[in-house]
């Protein structure tokens, strides 16, 4: 099984699209900044969106559309999934 997820700032305001084949694993990491880079530099820590599948292909296919998409095509696909924005992290978590 593959991921690909959405993270967000506190604000909401930036987002950042990845794909792992652990998702507990890959949040942790972004909620504790052992990721260098985009997501630490900015503080993205907040899960709230993600999608499984069942290659890494399929993963990584699914990431390169959603990182076509515009910002608000992003939102709505939020919107539908999590209407309140809300971290999903201990959702995954249990």
């Amino acid at each position: 099984m593959a991921y690909v997820y959405i993270l967000t700032t506190k604000n909401n305001k930036m987002l950042y699209i990845g794909v792992t084949n652990d998702l507990v694993r890959r949040v942790y990491e972004h909620k504790e900044g052992l990721v260098e880079g985009f997501t630490k530099h900015f503080n993205i820590k907040k899960l709230v969106h993600y999608e499984s599948f069942p290659t890494i292909m399929h993963t990584i296919k699914r990431e390169k559309v959603l990182k076509e998409w515009n910002r608000s095509w992003k939102n709505r696909l939020i919107n539908k999934f999590n209407p309140e924005w809300k971290d999903l992290y201990r959702d995954i978590c249990f």
